[in-house]
């Protein structure tokens, strides 16, 4: 195709971390996301919190014997930003990919608080941004705590209009318009395992949950989903009945569908380690969105609309005193200033540092 619009090579990553050690699953993705650069990938996405891993004892025994392995996730749980955020910038900068990674965030407030948390880097190993699942699935609210409408976000990349959900969060209409509203145009929704032959079909609901979004947001979606291996059911499974719960194989779904809702790219191999690449051309985008542009021409917002609030959950809300004109900033600054106070745990560095300047050439002309 020819046009203004990028064509690329992405990949999607299915494995499984060195679990719970947070360092050699750094490693891990490291050399992951250099070898998808070798291969010419420009967007590489990986399953939901990657780093390092799934809390699958939630679903294996009463929550008073699993507070041990709560206690070594949140000592393993990623800094944001951090030395291991560090780490991964420099892989996508030497690789010269996006990146989309899960991670288990440590709570930067409360000592034992986690975020369930997608990562996004650019290819110069900036961290662009991140979300924080919103509302943590089934039993996971016994581990992360709630994310909020301020990481709920389209990045203007070199590669499209980047968005990205966690696992279930793929289920939510209004997550998702929120995404579509914002002109998304790839999409990357990331997933951890369930054993095989579980009850709940998660590589059933992968792909209905990723084809729906691909067909109604008429955007490309790349779909990462991680791996039980071996060390994980023999670390997890100190029990006869933990040892059939896990089973013997994986349930998810790895691979890489395009705006009419139909696979381009995999799926990859059940059970085996694997990236799936792909070609990603967003002009063919546009043909599908003459039929349905459920974010522009196909919709009629003065009848329905979505309100999203992009306000940061906090725990206390200080209240300042108001300034008078000799105490403090003059009226050309306070704007700046609530702006800046308002958007200071949730924007960008790129627009931190513009409130900043606005803010200092106020200061200085005053």
């Amino acid at each position: 195709m020819s046009g203004p619009w990028p064509a690329f090579t992405a990949a999607a990553v299915q494995a499984a971390p060195v679990y719970l050690d947070r360092q050699a699953t750094v490693d891990k993705a490291c050399a992951l996301i250099r070898e998808a650069g070798r291969a010419g990938a420009r967007l590489v996405a990986f399953p939901e919190v990657f780093v390092p891993g799934f809390p699958h004892w939630i679903y294996l025994d009463r929550p008073q014997p699993n507070e041990r392995y709560f206690v070594e996730l949140v000592r393993e749980a990623v800094q944001v930003p951090g030395p291991e955020t560090e780490r991964l910038g420099q892989a996508a900068r030497e690789a010269g990919a996006h990146v989309v990674i899960g991670v288990n965030e440590r709570s930067p407030r409360s000592m034992g608080e986690l975020f369930n948390t997608n990562l996004i880097f650019g290819p110069d190993g900036s961290l662009l941004g991140r979300h924080r699942k919103l509302m943590p699935t089934y039993a996971e609210k016994m581990v992360w705590s709630f994310g909020d409408g301020s990481t709920l976000r389209v990045y203007d990349t070199a590669v499209g209009r980047l968005g990205t959900l966690c696992c279930g969060e793929n289920t939510n209409p209004l997550a998702r318009f929120a995404l579509i509203a914002q002109g998304e145009q790839v999409h990357v929704a990331n997933y951890p395992a369930r054993p095989a032959g579980d009850a709940y079909d998660l590589t059933r609901a992968i792909e209905i949950r990723s084809a729906a979004h691909a067909f109604e947001g008429k955007c490309f979606v790349l779909v990462a989903g991680s791996l039980i291996s071996a060390p994980m059911r023999e670390r997890l499974g100190d029990t006869a009945e933990k040892r059939r719960l896990l089973g013997e194989g994986s349930a998810t779904f790895t691979g890489i569908l395009g705006p009419d809702g139909r696979v381009i790219a995999g799926p990859a191999a059940a059970d085996r380690e694997e990236i799936v690449y792909g070609k990603i051309e967003l002009e063919a985008i546009i043909r599908p969105k003459i039929l349905h542009d459920v974010a522009g021409n196909y919709n009629r917002f003065d009848v329905l609309s979505l309100q999203l609030n992009r306000a940061p959950l906090a725990a206390i809300h200080e209240a300042m005193p108001a300034l008078t004109d000799s105490e403090g900033p003059g009226p050309d600054t306070r704007p700046l200033l609530d702006e800046l106070r308002r958007r200071a745990g949730s924007a960008s560095h790129e627009e931190l540092r513009a409130l900043v300047a606005s803010l200092l050439a106020a200061l200085d002309a005053g």
